[in-house]
């Protein structure tokens, strides 16, 4: 277990990116140019790599982790799987996001759930306080809605998010 902590891990930071001292970045992340990590995110990479595109913002207590499995353990012995997320995505606050696999152009409103097992395509959205922990791939302009998780498909392509410091 202790050479498992020790591992080399490295968070690498684009020129152009914007990370708060006040969030909290642990094990191997690499973060893309023009992104915004607000103070109080955390980006925990335990089970493998996370890597972060370009133009997203990750706002204050989102938590986007690659973490393990349940029924897996630290100690097991399991290839790590890299987590990707791609470009102009926002994390609003509260939200938590274990997906894999995450287009462009997605928004997770605050307080939302991805679970580990669901692909993201792109111009999706969660809404507010919505949990989605099935193993699927969401359509590429998929809303989920409501206190009810409620789908439909948008009909025209959403606007890619603007970001304010």
């Amino acid at each position: 277990m202790a050479d498992k902590q020790n591992n080399q891990k490295s968070v690498k930071i684009a020129a152009g990116a914007v990370v708060c001292v006040e969030s909290e970045i642990r094990g191997d992340v690499t973060i893309g140019s023009r992104t915004v990590v607000h103070p109080k995110a955390r980006i925990i990479a335990e089970a493998g790599p996370i890597v972060i595109g370009e133009g997203n913002l990750i706002e204050e207590q989102a938590l986007i982790i690659n973490g393990y499995p349940e029924n897996i353990t630290p100690e097991s012995e399991v290839e790590p799987k890299t987590m990707t997320i791609g470009m102009n995505n926002v994390f609003e606050v509260g939200c938590v996001s274990q997906a894999l696999k995450i287009g462009d152009n997605n928004v997770i409103e605050s307080k939302a759930d991805v679970g580990r097992n669901v692909i993201l395509t792109s111009g999706c959205i969660i809404g507010a306080f919505c949990q989605v922990n099935t193993c699927e791939v969401i359509l590429e302009n998929t809303v989920i809605y409501g206190s009810g998780c409620m789908r439909r498909v948008q009909t025209e392509r959403p606007q890619v998010p603007q970001k304010t410091l």
